[in-house]
């Protein structure tokens, strides 16, 4: 019988695995570049929804409309609160409450699973920038 290539594996281990960050930390520990980070950190977490839920946990990419203002372009968030306009949620690499409209949103959100939240945190991701 054939050897399973490394991609086949890896997916055989993220499909069984209820931590799908845990799988792939030796592959993204040493990666420097936060955009890259996201990339595949977006490959394994395979749970996208447009619109989160109170009490779980999400990364997205992030592009605020208003001028002038730090921003984390690769939020890691806990959802506070959902209004019609967007979202409340402690963004962890921010360490505080922040409010995300959803026009400002790049695509889906991520979820993030509660036993991967320790692992995610380890990765430096987060991509503060001016708008």
């Amino acid at each position: 019988m054939p050897r399973k290539s490394l991609k086949q594996r890896r997916e055989n281990i993220l499909h069984n695995s209820k931590n799908r960050i845990a799988p792939v930390l030796d592959v993204l520990i040493g990666i420097e570049d936060p955009d890259d980070l996201m990339l595949e950190i977006m490959g394994v977490l395979t749970d996208v929804t447009p619109v989160p839920d109170v009490g779980k946990f999400y990364t997205f990419l992030y592009q605020p409309k208003s001028e002038n203002i730090q921003y984390d372009a690769h939020p890691l968030v806990a959802v506070t609160g959902v209004f019609q306009w967007g979202f409340k949620a402690i963004n962890f690499h921010w360490g505080e409450p922040r409010q995300y409209t959803y026009i400002e949103l790049l695509g889906n959100l991520y979820e993030v699973r509660p036993e991967e939240l320790d692992d995610i945190r380890t990765l430096p991701f987060a991509k503060f920038q001016i708008s």
